[in-house]
């Protein structure tokens, strides 16, 4: 085994007992993102930070201070601001932006001792299901058969999803508006898990919904995402949407098993046209769990078919109020023009990619007077139904199974054209937004074509707890240990 095929947790371990080094750690990375450069997983690789970082963590664990995370390589999301790293969010209207602060999330990684490999590339604005949106290209999911056409990694987190899965880091910050956590991880076959919305700071965090968005964890197994989560998580005085909540022992619980649980199966995500692979899963899963001595329930959210077009009005209109910022006066990219209106125009215009464009278009639009209350109104009173279906559901079970994704990963450019079809690859992880719950992919099988497919567990608000037990059971019961085609020898 390779430094760079080790869980985090296994990694944690042995720079604990000194079997290597974090700077020996840090380079396997480092080289295998070299290696690795055709997947187009990274905007900014930091190399020499990663190196500093790692020889400071090597002289912590020397006297025995090492922090919980002391030494373990990470990947960011480049909408994570990093003090003096280029921070891009896949876009061109970024260009250059070096900020000079951090991230709540990734100062507490720092303060964890990890050790950032660079930033992963990304859906514009995280506004993507595919990551084909990026400014910088699209990523390449490191699952693709041989010799076959090129895969989307999911969105908007692919790079992310892509760099954990080729063994390219240890964990990943992801970030998830409707599924951008989740639906990658389910692509790439790893572990993402959206947190409670509260549970993580938003701030530093380059906004797309604010109402929606959330930063979360990524890696390859479910331990180790709980280890991360306890890095990540806690209340930031920074951000009036932080949860002033305890930060529980997230590691603790997920040995804990399912004996006793209730968990509910919502007749209502079973869709029409679902792939036969999918729903088999699906019912395999729940199988999992009756064995571990859980109690499976069918349950109703009966309001489950808006929330779709809910979350497309409410989050287009967030980021059609979020994105105004971006004029080309204080940061990023200038296009002049003859007047303050004209550069205006000209640097939104170029600055923004065509996806974006969309989005900030239909947001304006349902925001505006005369269709606000016949849209962006009914649309949040929509939302509340939805997250009261939830609630009464939780009154009578502990957690919900479902599928991650409504199908494995397609090829690049296969539903480019169609903004509808690609919108639907939300449509299992959308509603955990809009009531703003807990939600985890856990890898639990493969398609026909040999492609990874995720089961997905919800949970109350604030119980990642039960999440990441249920999770782990599954994960226990799949046994999913295949390697992408691109690290098979």
């Amino acid at each position: 085994m390779t430094l760079t095929d080790l869980t985090l947790a296994e990694a944690r371990d042995g720079l604990t007992k000194g079997s290597f080094s974090a700077v020996e750690l840090a380079k396997a990375h480092l080289a295998a993102i070299e290696a690795a450069r055709g997947l187009n997983a990274f905007i900014t690789p930091t190399a020499e930070l990663a190196i500093a970082r790692a020889k400071a963590a090597d002289e912590r664990l020397a006297k025995k201070t090492a922090r919980p995370m002391e030494g373990i390589p990470v990947a960011v999301k480049d909408l994570f601001c990093t003090e003096g790293v280029l921070t891009t969010a896949g876009s061109h209207i970024l260009d250059g932006f070096k900020p000079t602060y951090e991230s709540t999330v990734t100062r507490k990684l720092i303060e964890a001792g990890t050790v950032m490999v660079g930033k992963t590339n990304l859906d514009e604005f995280a506004m993507g299901s595919s990551n084909i949106t990026s400014h910088y290209g699209p990523v390449k999911n490191p699952w693709a058969p041989p010799g076959d056409k090129d895969l989307v990694p999911g969105g908007s987190s692919g790079g992310s999803a892509a760099a954990v899965a080729a063994r390219l880091c240890l964990g990943a910050t992801g970030t998830d508006t409707g599924g951008s956590i989740r639906q990658p991880a389910a692509f790439c076959g790893i572990v993402g898990l959206k947190p409670t919305y509260g549970r993580c700071s938003r701030w530093g965090i380059v906004a797309f919904a604010s109402s929606l968005d959330q930063a979360g964890p990524m890696t390859r197994t479910v331990g180790d995402s709980a280890i991360m989560l306890n890095a990540m998580a806690g209340h930031d005085p920074k951000d009036s949407t932080s949860a002033p909540v305890p930060v529980p022992d997230f590691e603790a619980a997920v040995e804990r098993g399912v004996k006793g649980l209730r968990v509910g199966i919502p007749r209502e995500y079973t869709m029409d046209g679902m792939p036969a692979e999918i729903a088999d899963l699906w019912r395999q899963g729940a199988a999992w769990l009756k064995e571990a001595g859980a109690t499976t329930v069918e349950v109703s959210l009966p309001h489950t078919s808006y929330a779709l077009p809910t979350y497309y009005i409410i989050a287009p209109a967030e980021a059609s109020s979020n994105l105004a910022r971006y004029d080309g006066v204080r940061y990023g990219l200038r296009v002049p023009g003859e007047t303050l209106d004209e550069m205006y125009e000209n640097t939104r215009g170029e600055g923004f990619g065509k996806e974006v464009r969309r989005r900030v278009l239909i947001g304006t639009y349902v925001l505006s007077a005369g269709y606000y209350d016949a849209y962006y109104l009914k649309a949040q009173r929509v939302r509340t139904l939805i997250a009261r279906d939830f609630s009464q559901a939780f009154e009578k079970i502990d957690a919900l199974l479902t599928p991650t994704a409504p199908n494995a990963a397609f090829a690049i450019g296969e539903k480019m054209d169609d903004p509808v079809a690609m919108y639907l690859n939300d449509v299992f992880t959308v509603p955990v937004n809009l009531a703003g719950l807990p939600g985890i992919s856990v890898p639990a099988g493969l398609s026909a074509r040999g492609l990874p497919l995720g089961l997905q567990v919800i949970g109350r608000a604030f119980d990642e707890e039960t999440v990441f037990a249920t999770a782990r059971v599954i994960e226990k019961a799949a046994k999913f240990d295949t390697r992408p085609p691109c690290l098979k020898k």
